[in-house]
């Protein structure tokens, strides 16, 4: 039987962008983002502009989020970004108008092939449409499309898709309910 071998890992295929790029927005995400004491919406919707993100109007970013490219980021209008979020978009992330990523949710764009010798890296896109909540401390996997209004309960995994207007619970998360907004 064969067994896990960590020094036959290699992801020289992946390449998220250039190395000095890279290595400034490392400390500028600690400074302005994974330090709780930045309060500021502006400024760190400003900087993710800066390094490439597309950010739209009424969007709130509250402290201690953790952002891993934001070249990899788009987001819509009034979304808001709840405290400890992180945004592990090793692929691209698109949230969509009006979404909330509540406290601690994880939005987690890779993987590792736990069925190879050499733990292979795995990729993939998220997607949340308008009007999507992800709750406190949710986590979808990568390749996940949340389609408008679909909800994520607290402390589920979502992965695949969640269809429209539909709440979603548990690991893995399953269709509880529909979504009525009155």
């Amino acid at each position: 039987m064969k067994r896990t071998n960590l020094s036959k890992y290699n992801n020289n295929w992946y390449n998220p962008g250039n190395t000095i790029k890279r290595t400034l927005w490392y400390f500028v995400n600690a400074v302005f983002f994974i330090c709780p004491l930045n309060p500021s919406s502006g400024i760190k919707k400003i900087l993710l502009k800066l390094f490439g993100a597309n950010i739209g109007a009424g969007v709130v970013i509250k402290p201690g989020i953790n952002i891993k490219y934001p070249w990899k980021l788009n987001i819509g209008e009034n979304t808001w970004i709840g405290e400890k979020v992180w945004i592990d978009n090793l692929e691209q992330v698109n949230i969509g108008s009006n979404c909330c990523l509540s406290q601690g949710a994880v939005l987690l764009c890779g993987n590792h092939n736990y069925k190879k010798e050499t733990f292979d890296l795995m990729v993939g896109n998220i997607t949340l449409e308008d009007g999507v909540w992800i709750g406190a401390q949710a986590m979808l996997t990568p390749g996940t499309l949340c389609k408008t209004h679909a909800v994520l309960s607290v402390q589920s995994v979502g992965s695949g898709i969640l269809e429209s207007y539909s709440v979603y619970r548990g690991n893995p998360a399953v269709k509880v309910k529909d979504r009525i907004i009155e």
